[in-house]
This record gives structure tokens, C-alpha cells and sequence, in this order.
């Protein structure tokens, strides 16, 4: 069979690589500052490297084993379609997804000290120059590695059956990154906030902090690092999805001549085309950044988004032929369509979520003006925000499947999820620039520099935590659409339409109890892992203000012992991610076998609905809380050291967890599950 869509995906991911080659020398060119913020620097990236070796060891552990298990399952059982075929797509993906995480990781904590020897010494042009340049190796390589790992596998197997492994096995390291990491920059930043500018009084980032040193760490492992593999992920499903259901158009209806051909290789081209487009957005920042960053990213991220919906449009224009699903035919132009609706559907979502978080509008400003009342209005009322954030964009996000599949079916679901990602790369990039201005602010405060360089680090961390809520919601409304996409893609596997299942049928009810049930469960697992972690960070910062003479005062020569704190995040992040990953890899199976595909596609809906709410609500509670903080902070109702600051601080430390564990880890986890019960359909067929 001749593919030359696979050939143009591949040129496009290549081309994708070669461009992060370019922004990683391009970062590394820049000077790092004086020794004490090389040093700084040094820190976090040994503390990153130290963690990320630790998680691997045990997540490719866990993946060597369903390896082993897809292995026996061949040999054992043929007629379940399991073999070691899968086991091979299965660790492409993963190994895919671990490079993307490692080389983000890698570039973002060296471009720390050099955003803020930027800032020093060109200003706020400058230090976003170097920032959106480390994100964007970030947000270029999680698309390039991921479509030439798909392309390759696809080429190699031409079965859906073993393609869909490359999506689980991405999937499960995205999930143990995620909540990884989420466990490990929260139970840090809850001990440097708590111990340190509540307790001890001393500004945020203050080189005394035992602390310090592990968030930042924490700030790469957790927001790039995981970031890049959640939406790795997503990426990598929505493709999958569109393939899965594209591979059965011909057994459920009559195929006009030529359709196959053009729904397979929608999906190639529509991600190729979103990495040109994502270029030139990545592009656009750099040559048109000027003293409004915010302007900047955000024409930049527009740009990439106009350019992926004329070039899809282009596309099927002059490739396009109608086609038929489930027995109704369709236009040329529906995947066009459903691509379109995908990409408004996640700009609104993304924006919803930007008006509930960015300190510009009603509902922040509100939550900073009851933590003036204490800490306890103020967590109620960052609680109500977020779940009132959820409204706008489940209706939003119902209103774009019903349309979507009004254009292709089943089919034009997956491809709007496809149409919300196709320009990943932009939106990783604009994503990840933010935890590298954060870090660059930490370092300007610990090597003691001017402080209009930290007033510049932060006007950019504070545009940061805008494109990050953008970014959150972009990821929630994607991991909603491709676990839809996935879950239609597994009923027409499982050939559950053909058997009318309904809703009287108690297995579906029975699973779709039992799957609303599991995101609260993990959600538990993951507040009580980061709470273990950062109590016995708490402890451990208190020790050291406590045990080490003249470090609380500041004394010239007096170190804290940092190592032990990146230590303690480490330990806690491993113990905590543990039990989430493998409930959400065995459950599926375990329903599967008891209640049948009926009862585990009533699981996939029930975590579906709950979790997209809890996805929706816990990112924004968190970061209506972060910037009311930021908000009092620059001079609002008492400025710092106020009351209603001390309150705004614990309402942060309590969002911390919300919109950098849970929430993204929710999102992995239904997006894990779907794809784990794709990839197991043929057995609970052939059961």
C-alpha cells in the first residue's frame, strides 16, 4: 500500500525536530548571568535530572511488564488479537513520550538564569525572547516526536489493532508524569509558602528557603515536563481515534470510491499542517515580541490557529470526497468542518477559563476582596469560582460533539478533538514559557539582583499564569473530546452498536456508577499524596530554620540544605503516583471481564462526565486562588504582609494541588482508561 500522507506527516515532524534544534542553540548561546545565578541554575537542573531518572526507572518498569503481559497474551490466546506487536507500538509511545518530557525538561531549566540575564540586561523583549524559545523546544518536540513515532508504527503494522498501543503507551507516561510531578512541585511549594512566607515571614523565592531550590525544581518536572506529555498525549489520541474509527468506514456502510483513502489521511495532514502553523505562531513571538508579552503570545497563538484552519480547508478542498459511517454519507467537507468546530470549541474553553483566573475580570477580583475576612471565606469562595467556571464550557464543549457529529458522524468527534490540538505546538510552547519566567524571577531573588528584574521576571510570570489558564482549559476541553472520541472509537471496536445496548441494561449502569465514582477516588489518592509530601516538607524546612544557627537571619556563608527537601519531593512524588497509574491500568481489564464491553463503556461515560467537571473545576478554583494572590500583592487591599494576604496564601497553598495535580492528572486519567480499553477490545471480543 502506498501512504504518501505518512512521508508528508514524517517531512512535517522532521522539519518540527530541526527547528527545536535551532531554539535549543539558539537558548544555549545566551549567557547565563554572573556565577551565582549559574550556579542557581545548576541546582534546579541537577535536583530535575535527579527526580526524572527515579520516575522512568519505575514507570518503564511497569511498562516492561504489560509489554511482558501483551507478549504471553499472543502466545497464549492469538484469537485476542494481543501480541508483541502491541507490546513494541506500546513502547514506541512511551519511549516517544519520555523523550518529549526529557528534552523540554532539559532545555527549560537551563533557559532559566539566561531569561533572567536577559531581563537584566535587554529588558522585558529580551527575557520573553529567551523564554518562548525554551518553550517552544518544548512545544515543537512533543509534535515532531510524537507524529514521527505514530507515522513510523502506522507504517510498520497498518493494524489498528497494535497502533493503538502507541497511544496507551504514551498515555501511561504522560500519567505518571503528571501526577509525578504534580505531587512533587506542590508538596515543595506548600512547604516553601507555608513554613516561609506565612511562619517565618520572608519574601517568596528568599535563598534562605530550604524549599526554594525543590519548587523550582518542581516547576519543571510538574508544568513542562508533565505538560508536554499530557498534551503529548492528547495529541497522539486524537490522531489514533480519527485512525480507529476511519478503519472501520468500510465495515459499517457502503464506501464511496476514494473515501477511505481520504479519511485516513485526514488526520496525517491536519497534524502536519498544524506544525507549520504552530512554526510560524512560535515565530511571530519572537520577531514581534515587544514590551505587551501578553499581546504578543496571544496574536501568536491566533496566528497559528487561522493558518490550521486555511490550510485544512485547503486541504480537503482539493482532496476531499464524501464518504459514508454507519450507513449515512457525508460531505467532503464535514472533517473540515468538525476540525473547525474543534478549534473554536477549545479557544472558548480556554478563554472561559482565562476570565475565571486572570485577576482582569470580576471573579478574582471578588475572591481577593473576601480574603480580607481570612483564609476560610477565602477557600469557599475560590471553591464556588471554579465550580461555576464549569457552566460555560460543558456547554460549549456538548454543543461542538452534537455539531461535529452532525458533519461525519463518530468520525468528525475525533476530528474535532484533533482540530482543538492541532496546533499543540504553539500552545505548549506559550504553556511552558511560563514556569521558565518563574523559575528566572526565583533566580533574580536568590542572586540578589536589581529588583526592576524581578518587576520584569514577574510581569511575565504574571502573563504566564494567564497563558497557563488558557492552557489548562485548552488541555480539559481536548481530553474531553479525544476520550470521547476514543470512547466512540472503542464501542464501534467492542461492536456494541450493532448489539443495541441500552440504558436499562444494568451492567452499563453498574459501570457508569462505578465510573463516576473513580475520579473522586484518584482525585483523594493525589490531595493525600501531595499533603504526605509536603508535611514532611514542612517539617523538614522548619528543622533547618530551627537547627541551622544564622540561616533564618540571613548570616553571609549560611546555606540551607536543599538537597534534602528535592530529596523529600522525590521520595513523596514516587509513593504518591504509584497506586492512581495502576488503578487506572488494571480497572478497565478487571471491568471488562466482569461486566462485559457494556459495563466498561458505562465506566468510560461515567468517568467521562464526572471528570471533565472535576478537571474543569479544580483548575480554576486553583488558579483563582493563585491570582487573587498575586492580585492583593500588587497593592490591593493591603498589599503584602496584609492580612488579607496571609489568607490569600493559604487559599493559594490549598489551589496549588487543584490546578497542578488533580486537575491534570483527571484529564490523563479518562484519556489512560479510554485508550487502555481501545486497545483491549479484540479480548473482551473474543471473551
Amino acid at each position: 500500500m502506498e501512504l504518501p500522507f505518512l512521508k508528508i506527516a514524517c517531512g512535517a515532524g522532521v522539519f518540527s525536530l530541526l527547528f527545536v534544534v535551532y531554539l535549543a542553540r539558539y537558548v544555549l548561546s545566551k549567557p547565563q548571568g554572573n556565577e551565582r545565578m549559574a550556579t542557581l541554575s545548576r541546582y534546579v537542573q541537577e535536583g530535575a535530572l535527579a527526580f526524572m531518572k527515579r520516575e522512568y526507572v519505575w514507570v518503564f518498569g511497569i511498562g516492561l511488564v504489560v509489554v511482558a503481559l501483551f507478549t504471553i497474551a499472543g502466545f497464549v490466546r492469538p484469537d485476542f488479537l494481543l501480541n508483541w506487536k502491541t507490546g513494541v507500538a506500546f513502547a514506541a509511545g512511551a519511549i516517544a513520550s519520555a523523550c518529549a518530557g526529557f528534552l523540554g525538561m532539559y532545555i527549560a531549566t537551563r533557559a532559566n538564569s539566561r531569561t533572567a540575564a536577559a531581563a537584566e540586561s535587554g529588558g522585558v523583549t529580551a527575557a520573553l525572547d529567551v523564554a518562548v524559545s525554551g518553550g517552544g523546544v518544548m512545544g515543537m518536540g512533543v509534535v515532531g516526536i510524537a507524529l514521527i513515532g505514530l507515522a513510523i508504527v502506522y507504517a510498520v503494522f497498518q493494524d489498528m489493532n497494535i497502533v493503538n498501543g502507541y497511544a496507551m503507551g504514551a498515555s501511561l507516561i504522560a500519567l505518571f508524569a503528571r501526577s509525578g510531578g504534580g505531587i512533587f512541585t506542590k508538596g515543595a511549594d506548600m512547604g516553601a509558602d507555608l513554613v516561609g512566607k506565612v511562619e517565618a515571614g520572608i519574601p517568596e523565592d528568599d535563598p534562605r528557603n530550604p524549599a526554594v531550590i525543590a519548587d523550582n525544581v518542581g516547576d519543571n518536572v510538574g508544568d513542562v515536563a508533565g505538560l508536554g506529555a499530557d498534551l503529548l498525549e492528547s495529541y497522539v489520541e486524537s490522531i489514533i481515534a480519527s485512525l480507529a474509527i476511519a478503519a472501520t468506514i468500510t465495515a459499517v456502510g457502503t464506501t464511496v470510491a476514494g473515501s477511505n483513502g481520504y479519511v485516513t489521511a485526514f488526520p496525517f495532514i491536519a497534524a502536519a499542517i498544524g506544525i507549520i502553523a504552530s512554526f510560524v505562531g512560535v515565530m511571530y513571538v519572537k520577531i514581534f515580541a515587544s514590551s505587551n508579552p501578553q499581546s504578543a503570545l496571544m496574536m501568536g497563538t491566533y496566528v497559528a490557529a487561522g493558518l490550521s484552519i486555511l490550510g485544512v480547508a485547503g486541504y480537503g478542498y482539493f482532496a476531499g470526497s464524501n464518504f459514508v459511517v454507519a450507513g449515512v454519507e457525508y460531505q467532503w467537507w464535514g472533517p473540515i468542518a468538525a476540525c473547525v468546530i474543534g478549534i473554536v470549541a477549545g479557544g472558548i474553553v480556554g478563554f472561559v477559563s482565562e476570565y475565571f483566573t486572570s485577576s482582569d475580570y470580576k471573579p478574582v477580583k471578588n475572591l481577593a476582596r473576601r480574603c480580607e475576612t481570612g483564609s476560610a471565606t477565602a477557600v469557599v469562595e475560590g471553591t464556588a469560582v471554579g465550580m461555576e467556571s464549569t457552566m460555560i464550557p460543558v456547554i460549549i464543549l456538548a454543543g461542538a460533539v452534537v455539531a461535529a457529529f452532525s458533519f461525519c458522524g463518530v468520525y468528525g468527534v475525533a476530528l474535532a478533538a484533533l482540530g482543538m490540538l492541532a496546533t499543540t505546538g504553539m500552545v505548549v510552547a506559550v504553556d511552558a514559557y511560563g514556569p521558565i519566567a518563574d523559575n528566572a524571577g526565583g533566580i533574580a531573588e536568590m542572586a540578589h539582583l536589581d529588583p526592576k528584574v524581578r518587576e520584569i521576571t514577574d510581569n511575565l510570570d504574571s502573563v504566564g499564569n494567564t497563558t497557563a489558564a488558557i492552557g489548562k482549559g485548552f488541555a480539559i476541553g481536548s481530553a474531553a473530546f479525544a476520550a470521547i472520541g476514543l470512547l466512540s472509537a472503542f464501542i464501534l471496536s467492542a461492536g456494541l452498536h450493532e448489539k443495541g445496548v441500552s440504558l436499562e441494561d444494568p451492567k452499563i449502569l453498574a459501570g457508569l456508577l462505578i465510573g463516576a465514582m473513580l475520579p473522586f477516588w484518584v482525585s483523594a489518592m493525589l490531595f493525600r499524596a501531595v499533603g504526605d509530601c509536603a508535611d514532611t516538607m514542612i517539617l523538614e524546612v522548619r528543622r533547618q530554620f530551627k537547627e541551622i544557627p544564622g540561616l533564618r537571619e540571613g548570616k553571609e556563608g549560611i546555606d540551607p540544605d536543599s538537597t534534602k527537601c528535592v530529596d523529600i519531593a522525590t521520595q513523596g512524588a514516587i509513593r504518591g503516583m504509584l497506586k492512581p497509574g495502576i488503578v487506572a491500568i488494571f480497572l478497565p481489564l478487571v471491568m471488562g471481564i466482569l461486566l462485559g464491553p457494556e459495563g466498561l463503556a458505562g465506566l468510560l461515560v461515567g468517568a467521562i462526565a464526572t471528570g471533565v467537571m472535576l478537571g474543569i473545576q479544580t483548575a480554576n478554583s486553583g488558579g483563582a486562588m493563585d491570582n487573587a494572590k498575586k492580585y492583593i500583592e500588587e497593592g490591593h487591599h493591603g498589599g503584602k504582609n496584609s492580612e488579607a494576604h496571609k489568607a490569600a496564601v493559604v487559599g493559594d497553598t490549598v489551589g496549588d494541588p487543584l490546578k497542578d495535580t488533580v486537575g491534570p492528572s483527571i484529564n490523563i486519567l479518562i484519556k489512560l482508561m479510554c485508550v487502555i480499553s481501545l486497545v483491549l477490545a479484540p479480548l473482551f471480543a473474543a471473551l
